[in-house]
């Protein structure tokens, strides 16, 4: 076991890591999205696009230098880190709401905003698996030394 945890130990570290600075952006993200949907009534495109453009400032510096490590920033990577945020934003949301309209919305009497306020806390699940995965190979990727 011992074995194998040194083999897997600096992805465990980076999932351990990832996940800290997860906890903190989701609670964050989810306190502004619920506020701008349900106090300020902003639509569910809007409200989740501004929940997710502020979260992705703290999580791109905060997994940049805490999770991924990575001292080199290149020119390409704030450009990497927006893609991979608006791919994820993009493909979790879109699959989200329908996802939960369809299972919802055959039950009598459940409105359209506890449909839409599901579907943002689906949505942000599904997010955050594409997140990690983009971020470890796309964004923060580690280039072999020379």
């Amino acid at each position: 076991m011992k074995d194998l945890y040194l083999k897997y130990r600096d992805f465990i570290m980076e999932v351990i890591h990832f996940g800290m600075v997860g906890v903190i952006n989701t609670l964050m993200g989810w306190v502004i999205m619920a506020v701008l949907y349900n106090l300020i009534h902003m639509n569910y495109w809007l409200s989740s696009g501004i929940s997710y453009f502020i979260g992705s400032v703290f999580s791109y510096h905060a997994n940049g230098k805490l999770t991924f490590k990575v001292e080199n920033r290149d020119k390409w990577l704030p450009w990497r880190f927006a893609v991979n945020i608006i791919v994820c934003y993009l493909i979790a949301f879109s699959v989200a709401q329908p996802v939960v309209t369809k299972i919802l919305s055959s039950g009598q009497g459940v409105s359209k905003a506890l449909i839409d306020n599901i579907a943002m806390i689906l949505g942000m699940c599904l997010f955050i698996v594409m997140n990690f995965f983009g971020q470890k190979f796309f964004v923060f990727r580690k280039t072999k030394k020379l």
